[in-house]
């Protein structure tokens, strides 16, 4: 496999700088083209194949989310790797389907981490091609998660169930339960096709991790298994919710589990 071919934009002479340097003592990176604003890197894009772009966020002109955007309607879109020094901004960079986020100062390890990503995908998408088959996941198939400071990417399939937290949302996975600045509202709107449903108006659940409902009385409970080892939880159905999801546990496609039966009324506490 021959090394990359990368575009580093940022309009920060000095940041732009380090970060080529650092590009270029990787041994998986052939060359480095340079931007200092989105119109210089369209430029670069049209004379050259580029595999990789790395972004900063805050530019004059076009911002490099806005950059991100165009390049999604490119027909083969290069990778898209975050540089910012905003900490706040990792779930835009999921909405376009970044593949990383690296928080400023940059860390020769974290940068690191990113070309293997770039490395692996395009790994993958060589196979597909090879094997005649389309293999490229969906956009939001990973989420953005930040921790002290370091940013980490949680498949969405790892998830079993969201929790509201005011405007942000709890997502809880077998390895633990990580806060991103989302509302629960946005990932029931965005994530319903791929399997979430919306039991609760402080839950949403994966439907292939439901292992059961429970009813008791005027109640009613949905059992979410983790992915692990950790024992599963129950969580309470509204009562407006209920019937829609027995419906979906029984018709829904990425449903791994299928229900004997839910005793019981449709009640449930909100």
């Amino acid at each position: 496999m021959t090394g990359l071919t990368v575009l580093a934009v940022d309009d920060e002479l000095p940041a732009l700088d380090e970060l080529s340097y650092l590009l270029n003592q990787h041994d998986s990176i052939a060359t480095v083209h340079k931007a200092s604003d989105a119109t210089e890197a369209l430029r670069v894009l049209s004379e050259h194949t580029i595999e990789a772009a790395f972004l900063d966020i805050s530019m004059p002109g076009l911002s490099g989310m806005e950059l991100a955007g165009v390049l999604a309607n490119y027909t083969r879109p290069p990778a898209i790797v975050f540089v910012t020094a905003h900490d706040d901004r990792a779930v835009e960079a999921f909405d376009v389907g970044a593949l990383d986020y690296l928080l400023k100062p940059l860390r020769t390890e974290r940068l690191n981490q990113a070309i293997d990503r770039i490395l692996a995908a395009r790994a993958g998408d060589n196979a597909a091609t090879e094997t005649a088959e389309t293999a490229a996941p969906p956009a939001d198939d990973v989420i953005p998660v930040e921790l002290g400071g370091v940013t980490s990417l949680v498949r969405r399939d790892a998830i079993s169930w969201i929790e509201a937290v005011g405007d942000y949302a709890r997502l809880h996975t077998d390895s633990g339960a990580h806060l991103v600045r989302v509302t629960l509202s946005t990932l029931e709107s965005r994530w319903r096709s791929a399997g979430f449903a919306r039991v609760h108006r402080s839950y949403l659940v994966s439907l292939p991790m439901v292992n059961g409902l429970r009813s008791t009385g005027a109640s009613t409970m949905v059992r979410v298994r983790a992915n692990g080892a950790s024992p599963a939880v129950e969580l309470p159905v509204s009562r407006r919710q209920v019937r829609e999801l027995k419906d979906r546990l029984v018709r829904d496609p990425l449903r791994t589990f299928r229900s004997g039966r839910s005793d019981g009324g449709e009640a449930g506490a909100d």
